[in-house]
């Protein structure tokens, strides 16, 4: 694989530069460096928590801060990130390393935080020009994607000093209500309003797992880096945002609310996240039961949490482009997700239909 297809920065998005000078003169005794060639890029993708290249003497790092105009301050929690990203720290080889974390406001009006860089290929909706797989080649890489995912959820917590993080009694319940609750505060009058999926999610919702693990909550395909030399191999998981303590199969369920499959109706695939109907991609179906299989967990109203999945993403799309049509960002790409909002209501309702056949 070329160098080319390592996922590059990009120039600074237009209103959310951040203060040059300030950050500069703040870092120089955190990292014990002149800094007087510091250089910010942005990487292109996301929709919430931005995210930056730094670059200096030589050296590489990543910058993470909150989205601009969000006031949904528990959302974009830096300092829980940093602590996961700590925990994870020598256990969990995917994980960034942790560099430094500051929650002095003076700087970039926010807490933020450093890690470290790790230069790969991210997959986004198509694959990176000139990246060839066979189907086989896919198939391995997709199962690679969720074997890992399995990896996190089999983290000892108390071990990693984790034990405390979430409350994994009641997860299931909490999430739906949660996301119920969102969703209807930001509804905005071009959404649909979701009624009937909310009902059906708070009647057929399954009793807690009695599994409680380390959950990512936005574990998909552009969210993790490859190996630049070797494409199967998962170097690399980002955006820790989310994580949690929970229920892995909800944590599954939600990776699977991306997942558009060759047969899915076309305007679901429209706005799939990464390249999942290629052929040799393996079907939802498949993937539930591989992860059943490696993990031990059982597998029972997989309709469920795959609506979930669905459900939460139109939530989080739904407070994205609350936040744009009120002027809160200027980001262009928020705009299309109303579209994706009503397509995902759509699926919802075809999988309370379906039942169990994902």
């Amino acid at each position: 694989m070329s160098n080319s297809q390592v996922d590059k920065a990009t120039s600074v998005r237009a209103g959310e530069e951040l203060p040059l000078d300030l950050l500069r003169d703040y870092l120089r005794p955190v990292l014990g460096l002149p800094l007087d060639d510091l250089r910010v890029q942005q990487f292109p993708g996301g929709y919430s928590n931005l995210t930056y290249l730094l670059s200096a003497g030589g050296e590489q790092w990543v910058l993470r801060r909150p989205p601009f105009g969000s006031r949904v301050r528990s959302a974009h929690d830096m300092g829980r990130e940093f602590r996961v990203l700590t925990a994870l720290s020598g256990t969990f080889p995917y994980a960034p390393v942790p560099v430094h974390f500051c929650e002095d406001p003076v700087v970039l009006g926010c807490d933020f935080y450093l890690m470290s860089y790790i230069p790969g290929v991210v997959i986004r909706k198509s694959y990176p020009e000139g990246m060839h797989l066979s189907s086989e080649q896919v198939r391995q890489q997709f199962f690679t994607l969720f074997d890992v995912l399995g990896e996190l959820h089999s983290i000892d917590l108390t071990r990693v000093g984790l034990g405390d993080f979430g409350r994994p009694e009641g997860y299931v319940r909490r999430q739906v209500e949660g996301w119920s609750r969102r969703y209807r505060d930001a509804r905005t009058p071009d959404a649909p309003d979701f009624e009937r999926v909310m009902g059906w999610l708070h009647d057929n919702m399954p009793a807690d797992s009695g599994v409680a693990c380390l959950i990512h909550n936005d574990y998909k395909l552009d969210n993790v880096i490859w190996s630049p030399d070797e494409p199967l191999r998962l170097i690399g998981v980002l955006d820790w945002e989310m994580a949690t303590v929970g229920d892995p199969l909800m944590d599954l369920g939600c990776t699977l609310g991306y997942w558009a499959e060759a047969t899915d109706p076309e305007d679901f695939r429209l706005y799939r996240a990464m390249p999942s109907d290629v052929p040799g991609a393996p079907t939802r179906a498949e993937i539930v039961a591989r992860f059943a299989e490696r993990t031990g967990l059982r597998m029972e109203r997989f309709d469920f949490y795959f609506c979930f999945g669905l459900f939460r993403l139109a939530a989080i799309g739904q407070q994205i482009y609350t936040r744009y049509a009120q002027g809160l960002t200027r980001d262009p790409r928020f705009a299309s997700l109303l579209g994706k909002v009503h397509s995902l209501q759509r699926m919802c309702e075809r999988v309370m239909v379906n039942g169990a056949q994902l």
